[in-house]
């Protein structure tokens, strides 16, 4: 017996948990993996960003069609929040020049253990190798099945993506509720490659702008063995899995007119690729995406330079995604992230029905909505006898 029973140990999971302890409750939370939040740790391997420092409409509207449901757990703890809550578990923070705010150790290992230790002095029981298997809350553990009773439950299980990291998706075969189907989302796209892009594999390419559907931003992303990957690609994977075309301004520093001007100049004998960066500063990695998707070069390369069509062989494989949309659908939840059809059953995290880019966007999202089912949860044992 428990007052609250958590299932799932990463960020949502456990922030539902420390507004419940804090409340004086008695919870479990059960973790199918050796270890908590492994996810979160992997996040801030490359530097963890936490969340990003930018007016809220514009915060907001990253979240899409998901933004509605999501505006009040923002408006409740959102990313000035987010960065108070680092501090008082001991992180000092700063901000970047884009606005995405960060601990100033860069790594994500200090604060979990700093909030580990919190949720410890809580009276937070945490259990790991304790893998859900549906049903009335029974688990495969070391010590063979275990079940809990508990007075009321918040899952947080994840999305369905970085399996080896927790996150499978297998909750979805047994939870008896509405669901999205799950896809990709944060991820690269697979290219078939001709062999002439072989020496360009593991190559950034900078200064770009890529567009895609609405969505249109300078960044820079990588040429790999597999495809295209990087941070640029990731911020417009949404529209291009959803059919939207690529396309690159290779030279976004420059006009039109600009580059016909310059392509303009004799050319003597120089070769194309020297003449070309000669002319136009074009590195040999643009050069090759230019050969590459330019199928035959037209005699006025500017339009083509502007706007690159991109083709591909669609997103890598859902368990390769940073991210992934559908799951739990939001309108199976009531305002307090309670599932409808099991009163005291509630719902948080990256299993819930919304995607958002990287850039603090989906950490901010799983903080908020675990501490919004968490004050659910903690509401509705302050009811219940």
């Amino acid at each position: 017996m428990t007052d609250a029973l958590i299932i799932g140990a990463g960020p949502a999971g456990l922030m539902a948990a420390d507004v419940i302890s804090a409340a004086g409750h008695s919870v479990v939370v059960a973790e199918a993996k050796p270890s908590v939040a492994r996810k979160f740790l992997m996040a801030g391997k490359s530097g963890l960003n936490l969340t990003k420092n930018e007016p809220f409409e514009s915060f907001l509207s990253h979240y899409h069609e998901a933004a509605a449901t999501l505006r009040p757990m923002l408006e409740a703890f959102g990313p000035k929040d987010v960065a108070t809550w680092a501090e008082d578990l001991g992180q000092e923070m700063f901000t970047g020049s884009s606005g995405r705010v960060f601990p100033k150790v860069m790594k994500a290992s200090p604060l979990l253990r700093a909030w580990l230790t919190r949720l410890s002095d809580q009276g937070v029981d945490i259990r790991t190798r304790w893998r859900w298997t549906g049903g009335n809350y029974t688990f495969e553990t070391l010590s063979g099945q275990q079940e809990i009773i508990p007075k009321v439950c918040v899952l947080a299980c994840g999305g369905a993506s970085w399996a080896r990291l927790g996150s499978d998706g297998a909750w979805a075969d047994w939870l008896k509720a509405p669901l999205a189907p799950f896809k990709p989302a944060n991820m690269g796209f697979e290219v078939d490659w001709s062999p002439h892009m072989a020496r360009h594999f593991g190559t950034p390419i900078k200064n770009v702008t890529l567009s895609a559907g609405d969505t249109s931003l300078r960044a820079e992303f990588v040429i790999s063995e597999r495809g295209l990957e990087g941070g640029g690609i990731y911020a417009v994977s949404r529209p291009m899995r959803d059919g939207a075309t690529l396309h690159l301004d290779l030279l976004p520093n420059m006009s039109l007119e600009d580059i016909r001007t310059r392509l303009s100049r004799p050319k003597g004998k120089m070769s194309r690729a020297n003449f070309l960066r000669k002319a136009l500063k074009l590195s040999p990695e643009k050069q090759a995406l230019l050969v590459e998707f330019g199928q035959l070069l037209p005699e006025d390369l500017a339009p083509l330079l502007k706007a690159l069509p991109i083709t591909h062989a669609g997103p890598r494989p859902i368990d390769e995604a940073i991210s992934t949309a559908g799951g739990l659908r939001l309108d199976a939840l009531d305002q307090n992230l309670m599932l409808k059809a099991a009163p005291g059953t509630f719902a948080a995290g990256e299993m819930l029905d919304w995607e958002a880019p990287t850039g603090g966007y989906l950490l901010t999202a799983c903080l908020a909505t675990g501490r919004w089912a968490g004050a659910g949860a903690r509401d509705w044992l302050s009811r219940t006898p």
